[in-house]
């Protein structure tokens, strides 16, 4: 017998947003209607609770996720190439097998707390690559979160490691079909990193296992600077002649694109991952999102919180345009599911139908005023937030109950992270700014 969600209202579609009063019934880890229980069977109380889609978060780095509140003593990085070379290189830098693992472990716990079922990752950690998207995949899928995993490849350490990121992707993309809520990409850090030669691996990479490029695009001018100097050409252009762009590539940011670039976006058919809260934090710019082509929403290692970064990526459109619509951000997640979904195989990710996998969360939300599919938008941008998430399934199956973890130990999870913090904050302290310069 299956599972019944009884006694709620239910966000049926974010794109366009669809609201229905009805039970939701889960068998085999998939949807099979959403109406009226049938008698028997297993219930699940979710009256005066609101049903949605699990949230999906297209672009991360949970080897991020110790880094809150690390101590900081060298010079304040005075622009975004500063910000890399003197925190984020320094990091992976520092990185092994079991910090990999913790960090996994926070990320996907905050994501799933906060009801992100999906993350699409972006790893690195040039001390310990072989065998690191097993690792992560194993600590996200004892959670019971779905992910996109890949390698970043980059020869900003050197062409022996470079080479090994594209051979971990490639191990790693061997056997992922065999697991249920992984599945992998391609990663290459940005053009500024990769030389002709890794560039072309990783598309071959990509073109010999049948996925996509994930990779940062143009998220800082020092990208397009490179492009230029380099190779006399902007950054999309040369991923473009590389053969990096199809309707299989995720690229992060794309902030500085003009509009050749934009065009060359919209051809391909590539998904574009928006990370607004980590363009402000980096201070880098505006992505165009009002002319970019399939716009889905990432933190880019800002937590897992898409309820948080839906809201800021509204806030930032209308700052430039009065007319933007609450509804946008809930598109541009939508965009992600299906970006996912694609990955998966799944067309039907993110949205609560019949024959779709059966990943919702479910958010104790009083509604102070009447909701409907009309307005919903409204009540997510000023509204819903991660304190309103109750319950979370992934696959059919719950992963967070009564706002704790189903799967794991919540308490003994937090501890272990912490304690893991503290070593990866004793090992930075030895680690020195990274001496990689992009030219231009």
């Amino acid at each position: 017998m299956g599972l019944a969600l009884t006694g709620g209202t239910v966000l049926t579609s974010l794109d366009p947003p669809s609201v229905t009063a009805g039970d939701v019934l889960i068998e085999g880890g998939r949807m099979v209607a959403v109406g009226t229980a049938p008698p028997g069977g297993e219930r699940f109380d979710v009256s005066g609770c609101l049903v949605i889609p699990g949230n999906v978060c297209a672009h991360t780095h949970l080897y991020s996720a110790l880094a809150r509140g690390m101590p900081y003593a060298l010079e304040p990085p005075a622009n975004f190439l500063q910000i890399l070379q003197r925190v984020w290189w320094r990091l992976d830098r520092a990185l092994d097998e079991e910090l990999v693992r913790a960090s996994a472990l926070a990320g996907g716990m905050e994501a799933l707390l906060s009801g992100t079922t999906t993350l699409v990752d972006h790893h690195a950690s040039p001390n310990a690559i072989d065998g690191s998207l097993d690792v992560i995949a194993e600590a996200l899928e004892s959670l019971g979160i779905r992910s996109v995993l890949c390698y970043e490849v980059t020869d900003r350490d050197g062409p022996e490691r470079a080479a090994a990121g594209v051979e971990e992707n490639r191990r790693f993309l061997r056997g992922v079909s065999s697991r249920a809520l992984t599945r992998g990409m391609i990663g290459g850090h940005a053009s500024f990193t990769l030389s002709d030669q890794t560039l072309a691996a990783c598309v071959e990479a990509a073109r010999e296992t049948g996925t996509g490029v994930h990779v940062h695009v143009a998220e800082d001018e020092a990208d397009e600077r490179d492009a230029r100097a380099r190779f006399g050409v902007r950054t999309v252009e040369r991923l473009a002649d590389a053969g990096a762009l199809n309707e299989d590539a995720l690229l992060a940011h794309s902030v500085h694109v003009d509009e050749r670039e934009i065009s060359l976006i919209r051809a391909s058919g590539a998904t574009v991952a928006h990370n607004p809260r980590s363009n402000m934090n980096n201070s880098v710019g505006r992505a165009p999102v009002a002319k970019l082509p399939r716009v889905a929403l990432g933190t880019d290692g800002i937590g897992g919180d898409l309820f948080a970064e839906s809201k800021v990526a509204y806030w930032r459109a209308r700052e430039d345009d009065v007319s933007a619509s609450p509804a946008e951000p809930l598109a541009w997640l939508a965009e992600g599911a299906r970006f996912a979904g694609r990955t998966f195989g799944e067309d039907a990710l993110g949205r609560i139908e019949a024959g779709a996998p059966a990943d919702l969360i479910v958010l104790e939300y009083p509604a102070p005023t009447p909701l409907s599919g009309a307005n919903v938008a409204g009540h997510w941008i000023f509204g819903f937030g991660e304190r309103h998430v109750r319950d979370a399934f992934v696959n059919g199956e719950v992963v967070v109950r009564d706002r704790r973890l189903a799967k794991l130990d919540q308490d003994k999870l937090v501890a272990g992270t912490a304690e893991a913090a503290d070593r990866l904050w004793d090992r930075l302290e030895k680690i020195g700014p990274h001496e990689f310069e992009p030219k231009g």
